[in-house]
């Protein structure tokens, strides 16, 4: 990956842009939806694949092993380290899927994240501990207490965007996506 200081390759930049061009011509075609031109936008904008690197704070969104976009995320308040137990305010590490969408959530949308796994329940057994649930990534919660923003981990565990870059993630990933969290 060539990244740049903001942290998105230029052919990222390039190819959202192009994204842009390619999706405005196709609404003043008033073609949407019915052109092979859209079926193939559409396409080419899906992720086969996330990636969420822990200690970068960034969320990746990858088709064909090349990132279409990056995000800065807020993690767990306690992000060092895999999850143990609910409660800890860790984000789970680990290969995952998307396993369901929530646009009624308390937060801004919500993809959930198909944790625990038989591994992350085990690892909570000898904690004395449940595992946990509704590990997801979602925007900002929708009955703001405080300002949140991905310059500081503040989630129960789930990895927080802002609502806009939540759009463009629930638009690119489709239910059964893998989820790599890695340390």
């Amino acid at each position: 990956m060539n990244l740049t200081k903001t942290g998105v390759s230029r052919d990222v930049k390039n190819k959202r842009w192009l994204s842009v061009v390619l999706l405005a011509g196709l609404l003043a075609a008033g073609s949407i939806g019915s052109s092979p031109r859209w079926a193939a936008a559409e396409a080419y904008w899906k992720a086969d694949r996330i990636l969420v690197k822990k200690a970068e704070r960034r969320l990746y969104l990858l088709r064909d092993d090349a990132v279409i976009a990056s995000y800065k995320v807020a993690l767990g308040g306690n992000p060092v380290g895999p999850k143990y137990f609910q409660g800890d305010s860790r984000t789970p590490e680990g290969t995952y899927t998307i396993d369901a969408r929530n646009a009624g959530s308390r937060f801004y949308r919500a993809l959930k994240i198909s944790y625990p796994s038989y591994e992350d329940r085990a690892r909570a057994r000898q904690y004395g501990a449940p595992a946990g649930g509704l590990v997801m990534i979602h925007g900002q919660p929708n009955q703001r207490r405080r300002n949140h923003d991905a310059a500081s981990d503040w989630t129960d565990g789930c990895i927080a965007v802002s609502n806009h870059e939540m759009d463009e993630i629930w638009a690119a990933v489709d239910l059964g996506t893998p989820i790599e969290i890695e340390p």
